[in-house]
């Protein structure tokens, strides 16, 4: 029998600007993380953009990038900066964070 290899874990830490506060984005990412089966975390920051740290598989990861990209509907998303790290397995779910 053939050994199904589970595919490697990988970390999205990302920062979206534009008009993403007040829009419903972080319930926006809560909603793709539950689909997507990813852990971390969302918040505003200060200087009015959204931070997002999610673990879990390469493909989910990119499809969560697509959809910080786009946000809801009543967001404008400007730029989305964001990095790929290994994952270190910390969350156990995802949340969403106090303002930081």
């Amino acid at each position: 029998m053939a050994e199904t290899k589970t595919p490697p874990l990988a970390r999205l830490h990302a920062t979206v600007a534009g008009r993403v506060q007040g829009v419903g984005f972080r319930a926006f990412v809560e909603q793709c993380a539950e689909a997507y089966h990813l852990n971390g975390w969302v918040r505003n920051r200060w200087d009015g953009s959204v931070e997002v740290l999610v673990e879990g598989e390469r493909p989910a990861l990119e499809r969560m990038l697509a959809a910080l990209r786009q946000g809801p509907r009543a967001s404008n998303v400007t730029d989305v900066l964001f990095e790929w790290r290994p994952a270190t397995g910390e969350f156990g779910h995802f949340s969403v964070r106090m303002t930081g």
